[in-house]
């Protein structure tokens, strides 16, 4: 059964907020540099989201489109649901990242409704999702969950795109789902360089570049995924007590490239639904790439300024179907934010060709 939903945080919840934020105690800068989220930058946000960001507005702009809710293995799934004019429209679930939300897509919605179905499902144990009462809400059992949700709605053939965890998911649902699923489009191939030299030493010097950018990455800022993947329990009860806590740990993903109003977006949702725990889930429970490739046909747009930058020789390694690879000069890792037309077109392109 289909439940329309909407968002509506009780005002009770955003005065306990706004009082939590009124009482930050900031930290003291540390001396050096790469030491982390520069608390200048998280003391700005903060007062920002006191005196300045609107959350009603923010709720006004999810709410503009049609939600539901389903429950689907034990568990409520939110989506948003936004029918195409054009009854032959391709259906298309698109799946965001961590630590976005739904709010990741809104920028695409009117880029992409007149060619496709557009479902937009909120990760189990994100925002407005149910949060796992069991272990082993893996990318699988995910994946497992947006067939049955497509089936639900009646889409028997129909695309997939993803970003960050979303990417996962996606390429995981095509394997899940072949016989249904039209192509998946991401944004990353998460594909790492084996141990054995003579790989590395095959690959050119722009994959070489690419290859140092991403070692830079695991090197310097991936200590929140080995958090997230040991003890998310443990992260959950500072990110549950501080809203600034919270908006610190998402802010080391988001950087300077997205608007203040995004950032604050998403730490909201996360607070206000306390999720930042569950949304741990989806690495503690195991997210190793599977032996098999996939045989869907995949599409990859690569923006110049990801931190995790896909390279090709790699990705082929792990994907024996991919048909569309574009690199574009600009965009990062929130292309749907930075760069929603680029991304959008790189969308309709590769499914063009799979209709």
């Amino acid at each position: 059964m289909m439940r329309p939903y909407r968002v509506e945080i009780p005002q009770e919840n955003l005065d306990d907020l706004a009082a939590r934020l009124a009482a930050t105690r900031f930290t003291r800068p540390l001396p050096g540099r790469g030491l982390g989220v520069p608390a200048d930058r998280v003391q700005h946000l903060v007062e920002y989201w006191r005196d300045g960001y609107d959350w009603r507005a923010s709720e006004r702009q999810i709410n503009a489109h049609p939600q539901f809710t389903t429950e689907i293995d034990g568990l409520d799934v939110h989506f948003l649901h936004i029918r195409s004019a054009q009854p032959d429209a391709l259906p298309l679930i698109l799946t965001h990242g961590w630590p976005m939300s739904v709010v990741e897509f809104l920028p695409l919605i009117d880029l992409l409704s007149d060619a496709f179905h557009l479902v937009i499902p909120s990760v189990p144990g994100f925002g407005f999702s149910g949060t796992p009462r069991e272990p082993g809400w893996n990318r699988r059992r995910i994946a497992a969950a947006w067939a049955e949700l497509m089936h639900r709605l009646g889409y028997e053939r129909y695309g997939a795109h993803g970003n960050d965890v979303g990417s996962l998911i996606s390429l995981e649902l095509g394997r899940l789902d072949p016989h249904r699923i039209a192509g998946v489009h991401v944004t990353q191939i998460f594909s790492l360089p084996s141990g054995d030299p003579a790989e590395r030493a095959k690959l050119g010097p722009d994959d070489q570049a690419k290859l140092a950018i991403l070692e830079r990455f695991m090197a310097g800022r991936s200590a929140y995924l080995t958090l997230q993947s040991t003890q998310p329990q443990t992260l959950a009860h500072a990110l549950a007590d501080s809203p600034a806590g919270q908006l610190a740990w998402n802010l080391q993903l988001f950087g300077e490239t997205v608007s203040d109003d995004y950032i604050l977006t998403n730490a909201a949702i996360y607070w206000l639904t306390d999720t930042a725990g569950s949304s741990a889930l989806i690495g503690y429970h195991g997210n190793r790439p599977p032996a098999e490739p996939s045989s869907v046909p995949l599409g990859v747009a690569c923006f110049a300024d990801d931190f995790f930058p896909s390279i090709r020789p790699l990705a082929e390694r792990d994907h024996s179907a991919i048909v569309h690879w574009n690199e574009y000069d600009r965009g990062g890792h929130h292309a749907a934010q930075e760069e929603p037309r680029l991304l959008a077109d790189d969308i309709r392109t590769f499914f063009t060709a799979r209709r």
